[in-house]
C-alpha cells in the first residue's frame, strides 16, 4: 500500500501525518518549539534549525505509529508557515534567525517600501495587495537597514517551507502561493513585481529564486534528507504552499463556494476564487492559492493568543477556560475585547496593544475574561469577513480549523459573530493534511495529467457533523451591536496606539 506524508512547520511545533491511499491517517507525530527570546518588542524570531530538528522529530514519532519503515512513502509535501525571511548566503548557510509572520518590528521598512512606489494605492495597483507589516518584503529592507552586514552577503531570499523544501531537494524554488506573501508578487500575472523589488534593492531580483506552478513537484528527496527521515532517496516533493493555502486543500476548499476560517495563533479566512480578488483597500489580501487559482484571504494575528492569556490570567486549563466561557451569557455582560495583543494586521495597527473595555466589578470574573477573549478575537476576524462580503463573498458554510475550532462554545459563538452555519472536518490538521493530499495530486499527474484535485479532496476531506453549530437568532442580533461597538473603539484607539509606543520608547 502506498503512504504520503504531509508536513506543517508552524510557529509553534511542527506536525507530520502519514496518510493512506484511501485518506485514513494512520501515524501522526509532532513537536514543539518556541521564539528566541529576550528580543525586543515587536521583533519575533525563530532559527530555521529549530524547524529542521523539529521535523525529524515529529517525522519519526508518525512513521513508529504508523508501524512503518518508510519503504511506502511515495511523496510528501511541506506547509510552512507564511511571510517568514530565510536569507541564505553564497554558500547556501543562513546568515541570521528568519524573522517571522508575526514580527511588527518592520512596520517602518514597509512604510517606506510603500511610499518608495509611489504610495499604498500604486503598490495596490501593481501587485494586488497592500503592505502589512508582516509580508516578508518589509523584513529584507529591515536587515538592509539594520544589519547591512548580513544584507551584503544575501544570495537568496526563501519562506520557511522553501528552506525545508530545499533541504528535502536541494531545489530553491517558490510556489505561486507561498510567493504572494511575499509582497513582491502581481498575484495576476503570478511573477514578480519589478518596481517593488527595486524599491528594496537593485540586485535583490537576483536573490529571489525561480517560480515554478503549484501542480509541479519541488524535486525528489535527497539521500542524506532521505536517511535522516527514514525514507528512500527519490521520494517525491510536492511544490508545497503556506499553511494557508495548504489548509484550504485540506478542508476541501478548492473550488469556489467553500470558506475555511483557522482559529488557531492567528486567525484565518480564505475563499477559493476562479479569478483573483483585488481589494481597493488593501484590507483583503488577494493571494494565489496552491492549486492554481486564487485565494482571497482575510488574517488577524490574535485569536488564540487572546485566550491563552485568559487562560495565563487566571491559571486555567483549556477544559477549564471552555466551562467558565460556557457558564457566562453572549456578550460576556458587557466585557468586550479589542485582542491587538500581538500588534495587528487586519485593521492594520502594528503598534496595538490588547484593551478590556467594560470591565467592572460584575465582569472581574474568569468566565467573563475567557467569553469575552473569544468574542473579541472572532468579532475582530468579522471585521474583515465583512469586507470579504462587500467583494462577493457568501459562503452558506464555514469550515472550521485550528485550536480554537475543539471548542463547542467557540463554534457557537463563531456561528452567531458571522451569522453562517459552522463545521469542523473530522481530521483537525488541515494544513497537515492538504500537504499529503497536494503530494498525491502532483505524484498522480505524472501518469494523468487530467486527475483533479476537487476530485481528490472529495475522498479525503469528510466533515464532522456533531461539531455543527448554527446561528442563534437573539444571538446574531447582540453580535451585531457589539459588532459596531468593537469596529468603533478600534478606530478611536487606533492614534493612540502610536503614540503610547512612542512614549514607551523615550522612557525605555
Amino acid at each position: 500500500m502506498r503512504h504520503y506524508a504531509g508536513i506543517d512547520s508552524g510557529t509553534q511545533s511542527t506536525k507530520v501525518l502519514i496518510v493512506e491511499e484511501s485518506g485514513r491517517v494512520v501515524g501522526r507525530g509532532q513537536a514543539t518549539y518556541g521564539l528566541i527570546e529576550g528580543l525586543g518588542v515587536g521583533h519575533k524570531e525563530q532559527h530555521p534549525s529549530t524547524w529542521l530538528s523539529a521535523l525529524r522529530e515529529a517525522f519519526a514519532m508518525a512513521l513508529r505509529e504508523a508501524g512503518l519503515d518508510g519503504a511506502s512513502v511515495v511523496a510528501l509535501g511541506v506547509s510552512g508557515q507564511q511571510h517568514g525571511f530565510v536569507p541564505l548566503d553564497a554558500s547556501d548557510e543562513v546568515i541570521r534567525p528568519a524573522k517571522l509572520w508575526c514580527d511588527t518590528a518592520t512596520a517602518p521598512e514597509a512604510q517606506a517600501i510603500l511610499e518608495a512606489c509611489g504610495g499604498a494605492e500604486h503598490f495596490a495597483g501593481m501587485t494586488g495587495n497592500a503592505l502589512p507589516a508582516g509580508f516578508t518584503a518589509s523584513k529584507i529592507l529591515w536587515l538592509k537597514r539594520h544589519e547591512p552586514q548580513h544584507f551584503a552577503r544575501l544570495a537568496t531570499v526563501l519562506l520557511p517551507h522553501d528552506w525545508l523544501n530545499f533541504w528535502l531537494t536541494g531545489e530553491k524554488a517558490m510556489e505561486w502561493g507561498d510567493a504572494s506573501g511575499t509582497g513582491l508578487l502581481d498575484v495576476r500575472s503570478r511573477s514578480w513585481c519589478d518596481e517593488a523589488v527595486r524599491a528594496i534593492d537593485e540586485r535583490l531580483s537576483a536573490c529571489l529564486p525561480a517560480l515554478r506552478p503549484s501542480s509541479e513537484p519541488c524535486g525528489v528527496l535527497r539521500r542524506e534528507a532521505a536517511e535522516a527521515l527514514g525514507l528512500r532517496p527519490g521520494v517525491l516533493v510536492a511544490s508545497g504552499g503556506g499553511d494557508n493555502m495548504m489548509g484550504a486543500i485540506g478542508t476541501g476548499n478548492v473550488q469556489p463556494g467553500v470558506v475555511t476560517m483557522s482559529l488557531g495563533t492567528s486567525g484565518t479566512i480564505y475563499a477559493c476564487s476562479g479569478r483573483p480578488v483585488i481589494d481597493p483597500q488593501g484590507e483583503i489580501a488577494a493571494f494565489c492559492d496552491s492549486t492554481g487559482q486564487w485565494l482571497p484571504l482575510l488574517c488577524t494575528m490574535n485569536v488564540t493568543v487572546a485566550s491563552e492569556m485568559a487562560k495565563g490570567l487566571f491559571g486555567l486549563d483549556t477544559k477549564e477556560l471552555n466551562a467558565r466561557a460556557a457558564s457566562v451569557p453572549a456578550g460576556a455582560q458587557g466585557l468586550l475585547l479589542l485582542p491587538y495583543f500581538e500588534g495587528e494586521r487586519v485593521p492594520n495597527v502594528p503598534d496595538g496593544t490588547g484593551v478590556w473595555f467594560g470591565h467592572r466589578a460584575r465582569t472581574n470574573t474568569p468566565g467573563h475574561f475567557a467569553r469575552a477573549a473569544m468574542e473579541g478575537a472572532t468579532m475582530g476576524l468579522n471585521y474583515g469577513f465583512r469586507r470579504m462580503r462587500d467583494l462577493g463573498i457568501a459562503p452558506d458554510e464555514i469550515r472550521l480549523t485550528g485550536g480554537g475550532s475543539k471548542s463547542a462554545v467557540w463554534r457557537a459563538i463563531a456561528a452567531s459573530v458571522f451569522g453562517t452555519p459552522v463545521v469542523c472536518c473530522t481530521e483537525p490538521e488541515g494544513a497537515a493534511l492538504g500537504a499529503a493530499l497536494q503530494a498525491r495530486w502532483i505524484l498522480e499527474r505524472r501518469t494523468d495529467p487530467s486527475v483533479s484535485l476537487a476530485a481528490l479532496a472529495a475522498e479525503w476531506v469528510r466533515l464532522d457533523a456533531t461539531t455543527r453549530a448554527e446561528p442563534d437568532p437573539a444571538h446574531v442580533a447582540l453580535y451585531g451591536d457589539l459588532q459596531e461597538l468593537h469596529d468603533g473603539l478600534s478606530r478611536a484607539l487606533r492614534p493612540l496606539f502610536a503614540s503610547h509606543r512612542d512614549k514607551a520608547a523615550r522612557k525605555a
